[in-house]
Order: structure tokens, then sequence, then C-alpha cells
């Protein structure tokens, strides 16, 4: 990148704008993070926090929070509520036809989508927020260890007051994120993702370097960025299907006889198998922890997935994420409607006939791709573990190839949708 190109950036009036704009609302993001929600015994909660510091469990419930849930801050909920109605929603495109039929309308179609996705993020967060009280209302509860007593007073009207204002917090990221989808410079909810996980990073080498020393912090700085040069590397990869329009006539004017490509990325699926893999994982300790039982089953899930750290947990959370890679990519992308409309519009792939070939050829091209890039999206998860464990700094970075994951892709993206703005203003932008 060069620092020519931010200057140019900078220097476009519109575009300085959106930066402006984008970076006010994640400054603002970040304060409601730390503001506690009336009725919260702050000071009892910082207390708690430093019991749980360092276990592993905790620390997933942060990730995607930036700090702010074990806060109880008004957006102790995050961004996570709108992300699992947005999931939710895509998985029941596939099985509930009205919704499959709205997908395929078009800008008037996705409008409703969008606005369903916005209830169930209403509903969803009335559920967690509901939950997470109900927990901090009994000392020892939300804080395993921790026999503080969070929430003082405990009268109806009390928790009602915390329940709306920690969806009221959650209507608002939401807003924050549509709001710099359109005004801002776009990617809106996964720059709210980015920011709370990287909000942690700075305490986090912080930790390293007071505990461990400058060698060990060194050593942990070149494992992030070997991390991340592997990330920009398979992010960028993609296959490219080239695809040719024949020429017909409509009217007076002749259309097609283009020539273009299907861009299919070696990670069709993002991030999201790692959050479904850390999600699924997660649900036995917390199991165990809620009930509180001795039993044998419950020794062995505490024994194996209570650290994050352990061979049984590691091998189950790169299984997941290649079982989750393989599903998300099924129902994301359909080779037989792609083909449909190839067909419709007068486009061939080169070689493959037209309709049903066509569309096993794009299956087989997808799955093998989607081998290499579930392999990938699960070393990424799991060797960072590895390699900050050998550190003795695996409790600082327990989930640090997830985070690293997220906010690379963000940041990749967020990239180019600048680079994409400055290049209609005729500027060289970032990349030379």
């Amino acid at each position: 990148m060069h620092i020519s190109a931010f200057g140019a950036a900078l220097r476009t009036p519109d575009l300085r704008t959106k930066i402006l704009f984008t970076l006010g609302l994640l400054a603002i993001f970040r304060l409601g993070s730390v503001v506690p929600t009336p009725g919260v015994d702050y000071s009892a909660v910082q207390r708690c926090i430093d019991v749980v510091q360092g276990n592993s469990i905790y620390a997933l419930i942060n990730l995607f929070s930036g700090g702010a849930l074990l806060q109880l801050s008004i957006f102790a909920l995050g961004i996570m509520p709108y992300i699992t109605a947005s999931i939710i929603l895509q998985l029941m495109t596939v099985v509930i036809p009205r919704l499959e039929t709205l997908k395929k309308e078009g800008q008037a179609g996705q409008a409703k989508i969008t606005q369903y996705t916005r209830y169930l993020t209403i509903a969803l967060a009335i559920l967690q927020s509901t939950a997470i009280l109900s927990l901090a209302r009994s000392p020892g509860s939300l804080f395993s260890g921790c026999n503080e007593q969070i929430i003082p007073n405990q009268g109806i009207w009390i928790i009602l007051v915390m329940v709306l204002a920690m969806t009221a917090g959650t209507a608002v990221i939401m807003w924050f994120g549509e709001l710099i989808t359109e005004r801002g410079i776009g990617n809106g909810m996964s720059l709210l993702i980015f920011t709370s996980i990287i909000a942690t990073v700075p305490s986090q080498f912080a930790s390293v370097w007071g505990s461990k020393g400058a060698l060990t912090f060194v050593f942990t700085i070149a494992v992030g960025v070997a991390v991340m040069a592997l990330v920009v590397f398979v992010e960028q990869a993609q296959r490219r299907i080239p695809v040719q329009y024949a020429k017909r006539m409509v009217g007076r004017r002749m259309y097609g006889g283009t020539s273009t490509y299907i861009p299919l990325k070696v990670n069709m699926a993002g991030v999201i198998p790692v959050i479904f893999a850390s999600s699924m994982l997660f649900i036995p300790t917390l199991f165990v922890q809620l009930t509180g039982s001795t039993a044998g089953w419950a020794m062995w899930v505490q024994q194996n997935f209570g650290s994050g750290t352990g061979s049984v947990y590691l091998l189950t959370y790169f299984a997941l994420i290649v079982f989750f890679c393989y599903f998300y990519v099924s129902i994301t992308f359909n080779p037989v409607e792609v083909a449909d409309d190839m067909k419709r519009y007068g486009g061939f792939i080169p070689g493959i006939r037209a309709g049903r070939p066509t569309a096993d050829y794009l299956d087989y091209v997808l799955t093998r791709l989607t081998a290499p890039g579930s392999m990938y999206l699960g070393l990424i998860a799991v060797l960072p573990v590895f390699a900050f464990g050998f550190l003795g700094v695996s409790s600082n970075f327990i989930f640090g190839g997830t985070s690293l994951l997220i906010m690379v892709g963000v940041g990749l993206d967020t990239v180019k949708q600048i680079e994409a703005q400055l290049q209609q203003r005729n500027y060289e932008g970032f990349l030379r």
C-alpha cells in the first residue's frame, strides 16, 4: 500500500466524508461498549472479570463483543444477534419457498428479507439479554467462581429496564452497521466485528510483553504475521471459470458476443464455518458450568473441552470447520441456478454444454475448491493454538487464529472498497 494513496483518499471530499463518518460511528460503538447497563454494579463486574480472566470459555464469549458482554454494557450483545438472524434467514431460504421467491425478486425482495432479519434480530436480542440477566442475578452463575452481587436491586422493573437497554443497544448497533454500509465506506457489520476484535489486541500484546518478556513477544508477533500472510494469500486466490455469451439480436440491437468469467474463491464460506464450529464446541462446556454437574461425563467434557487447547477439542474443532465449510457453501452457491441463469442469457462455458452439464461442471469445480478451502480454515483456526501454546501465551491468544482470520479478511475487503472508489475518480489507489 502506498501512503500517498491514503492522502488521495482523504483529499477526495466525498470519500473523506465517508471515512470520517465511518470512524465516528465506530468510536461511538466502542464508547457504548464500556457504558454499563442501568442497575449493574460496575465495580463488582470488574472484580468478577479479574477472577475469570484467562478462561477460554469467557474468551470466546468476549470474542465478538470486544469485552462488552462481560462488562454487561448497553452494547453487551454486540452484533451477534444480527449475525445469528442473518444466518438463520439464509438457512431458511433453502427450505421456505416464500423466502426463496423473495430472494429471486431482486432489490424489492432483498428489502423484505432485510426487514425480516431486523425483526428476528430484535427477538433474539430480547431472548439473549433475558438469559444473560437471569444468570447475572445469581452470584456465581454468570462468572464461575465469583460470588459478587452483580445486580443489587433485582426488582421486576429494573430487570425490564435492563432488558430494554440491551435490546435497544443491539438495535442501535444494527443501525450503525447499515449506516456504514449505505453512507460510509461499506462492509458495515463486518467493520463492527473487526472493531470489536481489534479492540482487545493491544491489551493481549501488552499482557504477553509484561508476563513473558520481549523475546516471546517478538516470536508471538512473528506467528501472527505468518498467519496473516497465509490468510492474505488464500483469501485472494480464486478459480476463474470462463464464460462466453453468444450474439443475439433484440430489436435492432445486437447483444452478447462478450467474454467474462465466474470467480470462485478458494474460501467461498468466509469465516462462518469457524463461528459455527466455535459455537458448537462452546455448548457442552457451558451446559456443564450451568448445571454444576460432577458426573463422569461432565468431568470428561470439562477436561477435554474446557481449556480449548486439548487434542480432542482441536480435532473436533477441525472436523466441524470442514463439515460446516461444505455445508455453508452448498446452501449459498447453487450450481443449477447459476447454470440456468447463464443459459437464459445465452452464456456458456467453452467446451461444456449449457444446462445440466454446466451445473455438473460447476459443482465438480466447487467441490474440489472447497476441499483446500476447508483445510485452510481448519489449519488457520488450529495451528496458532499450537504455536501460541508452544510460546506459553495460549491464555492470551486462545482464539488467535479466528481473530486474525476475521481481521485480515475484513481489512482486505475494506481496502478493496476504498480502492474501487479511488479508481472511479482516476486515482492510482492503494495497489500499484
